[in-house]
């Protein structure tokens, strides 16, 4: 215990140091940008999740703060979101409505149980979830989360009314009503798209966002913009928030527990496949279970000063990156202009015309369809490749959550795949009369009585006959009577029940037949598994050698000596 302490003592501020001088002031000023254009993004995130627009402020005020001292990412900004704002809106909609004081009290209490599954995920250390998403998964997923954001973007770039939540129906509802696009709103849209752009490809490092956003401000408060049917963000009040825990009953807690679980299944996976994201970006490692302590410290910042639950947001990290974040200093300097804002410069909020950030918005969405990431898999691996464009495809598709979840079993299943039908070889002689690597031929021998066979992956129920079968093959159509049988166990780490039971009763029947079997390069862990399976009893002694060298040796030698 005394361990654990220490180590997370170690862990703590991981995504703040080290830093230098240099770094610190280039993170600030990336923070500021940040600031400009995800402010009124959690406003948004808000009335999605249906609470009062200032709690999207809320969410980026001291949750911030509690990732940026307890998670490992340097990137990953953890503020509201769009799909933990949609599952808490779709499940507190029924109980109360939205946006009074008992709706913020239940969103509230769905943070504080979420917070306490995110402490269990980290003491049962299921950070490791992260690994089982491959570069291949985590291209896949951003690019689908781009083209999701992107389209969701559109209604409000286009004026044109938007109902659904899901992707492709939001798709259908624009496509279809484009003779209603607002020309006004369309025309401001595509001005701002079109600047922030070109300002990317010519003038990367110019905060263009920043001026965007004040300009329209002050464009919007000038010329009437709302008065041109142009939408804007609305009155938005200021203060800080009120501290306290959440007044609810337990039986609201009972009800309110899978909710909060749903929200934990997004955090996890969304959260961690961001970090990892751009943690591979970047060359850099990142600590997934870090992460849920730092998630957890998030969730009940949010809880005690009245927002609701927050996450790790690929479209809100991803502005961070282009605003040029390489640490948590960032985020710090977000939750301090928050702080200034909601002190005294929400008035001026109000003016902001909703197309401009939506068009923000899209520009970073479309930043993060990683074109060239998926080019590069379909040279290498034209079937990774596919299960990149599957992922894109299952989160714009079905959603975030299940698409990844899905992108994660596929994963799987091309692993057990791999090692269901693993790659095989034998030594076989060449023109020349020396030995190499060739593919398992029934048939063919490595000498005259020998052959050396070489399975290429540890044995277990699924492969255990595909093992058995291939043997039995080579020795049944050898072009001379095998007289030793030599199994190259190097890549073997791990024999299971049912394997050991195989290849077991394997020995019994090739000893039957006068040919004997070796194992060699047998690790100290395998060697484990062959006593513990009755393996080593059935080869006897002499029959199992840490090296092929000496396999070899002994099988020439036709007598093998005791081990």
């Amino acid at each position: 215990m005394i361990r654990g302490l220490a180590a997370m003592r170690r862990g703590l501020f991981g995504g703040l140091v080290p830093s230098e001088r240099r770094g610190a002031m280039r993170d600030a000023l990336a923070g500021v940008v940040l600031a400009s254009m995800d402010i009124p993004q959690v406003l948004g995130y808000a009335r999605i999740a249906g609470m009062p627009v200032v709690a999207g402020l809320y969410t980026a005020l001291l949750p911030l703060a509690g990732f940026a001292i307890f998670g490992s990412s340097r990137h990953l900004v953890v503020a509201a979101d769009s799909a933990t704002a949609a599952i808490l809106f779709n499940a507190l909609s029924v109980l109360a409505a939205p946006g009074s004081a008992h709706y913020a009290a239940l969103a509230s209490t769905v943070a504080l149980l979420a917070a306490g599954l995110l402490v269990l995920a980290r003491v049962f250390k299921l950070g490791f979830l992260a690994d089982f998403l491959s570069r291949t998964v985590l291209v896949g997923f951003l690019t689908g989360v781009g083209v999701q954001v992107g389209i969701a973007m559109l209604g409000d770039m286009s004026g044109i009314a938007v109902q659904s939540h899901v992707t492709l129906v939001q798709a259908w509802e624009i496509g279809s009503g484009l003779t209603l696009a607002h020309g006004p709103t369309l025309a401001l849209s595509v001005l701002a798209t079109g600047g922030i752009l070109l300002g990317k490809r010519f003038a990367p490092r110019f905060p263009l966002p920043l001026f965007a956003v004040a300009g329209t401000i002050a464009a919007s408060a000038a010329f009437h913009f709302s008065g041109l049917g142009i939408a804007t963000i609305g009155p938005v009040p200021g203060g800080l928030p009120s501290f306290g825990l959440p007044d609810v009953s337990w039986r609201e807690v009972q009800t309110l527990l899978p909710v909060a679980a749903s929200c934990v299944a997004m955090i996890i996976a969304q959260s961690a496949a961001t970090s990892r994201a751009f943690a591979e970006r970047y060359d850099e490692s990142v600590d997934g279970n870090a992460d849920i302590l730092g998630l957890a410290a998030a969730n009940v910042a949010a809880a005690v000063s009245g927002t609701f639950v927050v996450n790790g947001s690929p479209t809100q990290t991803a502005m961070g990156d282009r605003a040029g974040s390489k640490s948590q200093i960032a985020q710090l300097v977000f939750a301090a202009t928050v702080l200034l804002v909601l002190l005294a410069l929400t008035g001026p909020l109000q003016y902001l015309p909703r197309c401009v950030l939506a068009s923000i918005v899209f520009t970073i969405a479309a930043g993060m369809v990683d074109l060239k990431g998926l080019r590069a898999i379909r040279r290498e691996s034209p079937g990774e490749f596919y299960l990149a464009v599957f992922t894109a495809a299952a989160v714009v598709g079905i959603g975030v959550e299940e698409g990844i979840l899905l992108a994660i079993a596929l994963s799987l299943f091309r692993h057990v795949a791999h090692s269901y039908r693993p790659h095989t070889t034998m030594l076989a002689p060449d023109p020349d009369g020396q030995w190499m690597p060739v593919a398992v031929v029934p048939g063919r021998e490595t000498e005259p009585g020998l052959i050396v066979y070489r399975f290429g992956a540890d044995l277990f129920y699924a492969n255990q006959k595909r093992f058995v079968e291939e043997v039995r093959a080579l020795v049944d159509r050898a072009p001379d009577p095998v007289r030793w049988f030599i199994v190259d166990a190097g890549p073997v780490t791990d024999i299971d029940y049912s394997a050991g039971q195989s290849v077991r009763g394997l020995i019994h029947e090739m000893d039957g037949r006068g040919i004997g079997v070796i194992f060699g390069r047998v690790s100290s862990y395998l060697r484990a598994d062959l006593d513990r399976h009755g393996i080593a009893a059935a080869l006897g002694d002499g029959r199992i050698f840490a090296t092929l060298h000496g396999a070899i040796a002994a099988a020439r030698r036709d007598a093998p000596p005791a081990g």
